[in-house]
């Protein structure tokens, strides 16, 4: 293998894993609950700084991710009793109350911290192909967003939680009426988002500087990801995930970071407008057709 083909596989499979792991969190609560979180961000911000306190203070690098996602999954069950449990229904209310949330973390944050902290150095030191070096923990975040998006998808798809979850989220009043607490998961999976996004931002933290406005760098990319997978988070957001961060990774490459941003940008203006329900709607549409096969025509 060549190191340009090396190089460019390498490119993207973390452009893959920031995309996927930014964008989970807001996939399960955006595309499944239908509350747009501009609180993303923040919410990425605070498990970078749980992780890099924990880690500068002794605790394991992955132990520290784990303490990260546990609590911004409490803080974010927190916000959805007081703030966002009363909003349900109202998209624009709810766009104003997490951006208000956001701005008072960020700020709160400023205040507390300072405009930047000491991050955690890099693990897994790096490895060298023909004359270029690259880190093995970007490799790591490929792996752990497959390994992520596969225990989702089994905890939606395989437990009574993921049924009642599904149940909740597609038909509250009858998953009410059949003794569902909608109220109940309604919390527990806006946590679940929250958490993810938590998990992300302490992912993350070893790869950059860590400021109270940590989550503005991969909010714009996350939201993409979810609206151009659309509203099937588990099926959607992977393949747009792919595709996103091949033409991010490519152009990238050959023409620098903010061709290919603007390059994904472009492209999602494309995607949604030939396809307005997202790459999901189209596999759905798919899925669904007759089988002309069967019916002999």
């Amino acid at each position: 293998m060549s190191d340009g083909v090396f190089n460019a596989l390498y490119q993207f499979q973390v452009s893959f894993a920031f995309l996927l792991l930014s964008a989970i969190g807001l996939a399960v609560i955006f595309g499944m609950m239908g509350v747009i979180n501009l609180a993303h961000g923040e919410f990425m911000m605070l498990g970078a700084y749980i992780t890099t306190i924990a880690a500068t203070n002794g605790v394991p690098l992955g132990v520290a991710v784990l303490i990260a996602a546990l609590g911004v999954a409490i803080f974010g069950a927190i916000v959805e009793i007081l703030v966002v449990r009363r909003l349900y229904g109202r998209l624009l209310d709810s766009v104003a109350a997490t951006w208000a949330v956001g701005l008072i973390l960020s700020q709160g944050m400023l205040i507390l911290t300072g405009p930047s902290m000491q991050g955690v150095s890099s693990p897994f030191g790096s490895f060298s192909v023909g004359p270029t070096s690259y880190s093995w923990y970007r490799v790591a975040l490929g792996i752990v967003a497959v390994v992520l998006l596969a225990l989702l998808y089994l905890l939606f798809m395989n437990t009574r939680f993921g049924l009642r979850a599904r149940a909740t989220i597609q038909n509250p009043s009858i998953a009410r009426a059949l003794g569902v607490n909608t109220a109940a998961m309604y919390t527990l999976t806006f946590a679940l988002g929250s958490g993810l996004a938590g998990l992300a931002g302490g992912l993350f933290a070893p790869t950059t500087t860590i400021v109270p406005f940590f989550g503005t760098n991969y909010i714009v990319e996350a939201f993409v990801t979810v609206i151009v997978g659309g509203a099937n988070a588990l099926v959607g957001t992977p393949v747009a995930a792919a595709l996103l961060g091949t033409i991010n990774a490519f152009l990238g490459t050959n023409f620098g970071l903010y061709i290919g941003r603007v390059g994904l940008l472009l492209t999602t203006i494309i995607i949604i407008r030939v396809l307005p329900d997202g790459i999901s709607g189209l596999l759905d549409r798919w899925r669904m057709r007759p089988d002309t096969t069967r019916s002999g025509r």
